[in-house]
C-alpha cells in the first residue's frame, strides 16, 4: 500500500461542498482517507485576482501507483465540474498530488513531490497539521521546517463553517 497526501481546492460554485465531495470521491476511486486537516481559507496564488479558496490535505493510503492516482484524480476533477483555463485560475475543484510515499517522480506529465510546496503556505499550514515530521524527499526538511522557512506573504487561516 501507498501512501500519499492529496492538496483540495476550490474557489468557484460551493467549494465547501466541492471539498467534501472531491472527498468521497477520492475514497471511492483512490483509497482509504487517514488523516484530513482542517478547511483553510486563502488568497488566490499566482492569479490574485479571483475569489477566496478553500484548501484542504489528505493523507490517504492507496494500492495504486502514482501515475493511476493521477489519473483517477483528473477524473475525479472531470466528474466535479472542472475546466482548465487559466494555469493558477478560479476553478471548482483542483486535486494536487503532494508526496508519494517518499518517491521522487519526474515525468512529463507527474512531478513528485509537488514543485511548489515549499513555496505556498496554503500547501503548508494544512500539511503540517496532519504530518509535521514528514521528510521532502528532496530538500530533506520536515513539513515543519518547510512552512518556517516559507516566504509566501499570503494569508491562510481556519475557514469558518456557515
Amino acid at each position: 500500500m501507498n501512501v500519499v497526501y492529496l492538496l483540495t481546492g476550490a474557489n468557484l460554485g460551493n467549494p465547501e461542498k466541492q471539498l467534501k465531495d472531491a472527498m468521497n470521491e477520492i475514497t471511492e476511486r483512490v483509497g482509504k482517507i487517514t488523516k484530513a486537516s482542517s478547511i483553510y481559507e486563502s488568497e488566490a496564488w499566482g492569479v490574485e485576482d479571483q475569489p477566496i479558496f478553500l484548501n484542504q490535505v489528505l493523507e490517504v493510503i492507496s494500492p495504486l501507483s502514482a501515475t493511476k492516482i493521477l489519473q483517477a484524480i483528473q477524473q475525479i476533477e472531470l466528474v466535479l465540474g472542472r475546466i482548465r483555463t487559466q494555469r493558477w485560475g478560479s476553478r471548482t475543484i483542483d486535486i494536487d498530488i503532494l508526496y508519494f510515499n517518499n518517491e521522487i517522480i519526474h515525468d512529463p506529465d507527474l512531478q513528485v513531490p509537488h514543485p511548489y510546496i515549499q513555496e505556498r503556505n496554503f500547501t503548508l499550514i494544512p500539511l503540517n497539521e496532519i504530518a509535521p515530521n514528514f521528510e521532502h524527499p528532496i530538500f530533506k526538511k520536515t513539513n515543519q521546517q518547510l512552512l518556517m522557512d516559507s516566504k509566501d506573504p499570503l494569508h491562510v487561516k481556519i475557514a469558518k463553517h456557515e
